[in-house]
């Protein structure tokens, strides 16, 4: 299944693709996509409607964040080889966990805000994994199956922020609108090996970022199992599983975003992206 978000912000309606590739509307059928709404019972019950009998959708207008609201929105450092040869560091022994704020969440059209103070502000393509159901001390073998879905995700990062300010990365990543997600969420029965996917990012219709999910160090399981040893991973949570080379901190000369900009971001078969840059007020 394909599930998205449609209208108006703050107003959008919970909605499904059908065999054509037509949204037909959830309303009524179910709350919203955000915690137990995502839980794999929860997804089960969806696979029981009868699609095509629901109300068509013949202009959705605005594409909201696949995700009404996360409980966690987990991030990866550093997690594919390339990138991290570009950033001049040692390939992690495990994987570098922090988070961005979920205020951060955001449409994957909607423009990308540029905070005050900003200088070096980033792009990064992602695999985003939203988890379908409570998650302790899970192995490795099993991990894929607490697994709700995929998406795609742009982990726009303040690198400023994020590295010359000291702290922690968590500054540096959280900014309203730094966490476009979606058009869709792909159920995990959709994507038979998340280490296979194409990932790929355009900026101004420059090819940045083109790689694909077999050169992360830390697979999706390896991700899902090493965090169950620390916290409980709760259902609706999403995890950024890293970015690969091509950023602009990585280029020579360093290349950052400015107003006017455009980022075209995708994740094969989980949704294409699209958001201008624009200036604080």
């Amino acid at each position: 299944m394909k599930l998205l978000r449609f209208g108006p912000k703050g107003q959008e309606k919970p909605g499904i693709l059908d065999n054509s590739g037509n949204v037909r509307d959830l309303s009524g059928k179910v709350v919203d996509f955000a915690g137990k709404g995502v839980s794999l019972e929860a997804l089960d019950a969806l696979r029981q409607i009868d699609v095509g009998g629901l109300p068509l959708v013949d202009q959705p207008g605005r594409i909201g964040s696949c995700l009404a609201d996360v409980p966690n929105f987990f991030c990866i450092g550093l997690n594919y080889a390339k990138h991290a040869a570009e950033t001049g560091a040692e390939p992690p022994k495990e994987p570098i966990v922090f988070s961005k704020a979920t205020s951060a969440l955001s449409g994957p059209f909607d423009p990308v805000v540029i905070p005050r103070r900003s200088v070096k502000a980033d792009w990064e393509v992602e695999l985003g994994v939203v988890i379908g159901r409570k998650a302790t001390y899970v192995s490795e073998a099993e991990a894929l199956g607490y697994v709700a879905g995929y998406c795609t995700i742009n982990d726009v990062s303040e690198r400023e922020f994020q590295i010359e300010k000291g702290g922690q990365w968590i500054k540096g990543k959280s900014a309203p609108t730094f966490g476009p997600i979606g058009p869709y969420l792909v159920t995990a029965d959709e994507v038979p090996d998340p280490q296979n996917l194409k990932v790929r990012l355009t900026l101004n219709g420059d090819v940045m970022q083109d790689s694909d999910t077999s050169d992360m160090i830390f697979t999706v399981a390896e991700i899902v199992s090493y965090m169950s040893n620390f916290m409980m991973l709760r259902p609706g949570d999403i995890i950024a599983t890293g970015t690969p080379s091509g950023v602009g901190m990585g280029l020579k000369p360093q290349r950052y975003l400015k107003p006017g900009d455009v980022m075209e971001i995708e994740v094969a078969g989980l949704g294409r992206q699209r958001q201008e840059v624009i200036a604080a007020d």
